[in-house]
């Protein structure tokens, strides 16, 4: 634990900054596999309608810091993949 009142506060920010991200990664996270799921399911419309949803996610991810803005690029041109080949 920290003892100066500046590191206590830096240790509040940090714990609130990581829930945060994790909150908005989880919810990538859920749109991502909602694709993965209609295509699994095999429902073409499902899946392009979960892709058009996962793509704002996932660009919204980026513009929060929470991943790199190639790690998006690469999820988004997968998952394209994915739709178009059903």
């Amino acid at each position: 634990m920290p003892n100066i009142t500046s590191a206590k506060k830096r240790a509040r920010q940090s714990e609130n900054r990581r829930q945060h991200n994790k909150h908005i990664r989880s919810g990538m996270r859920t749109t991502v596999k909602n694709v993965l799921y209609a295509i699994e399911a095999g429902d073409k419309e499902k899946a392009q309608a979960a892709f058009k949803e996962a793509v704002p996610a996932i660009d919204s991810s980026v513009n929060k810091g929470i991943i790199h803005k190639n790690k998006a690029a690469r999820s988004k041109s997968r998952l394209n993949a994915k739709v178009q080949a059903m």
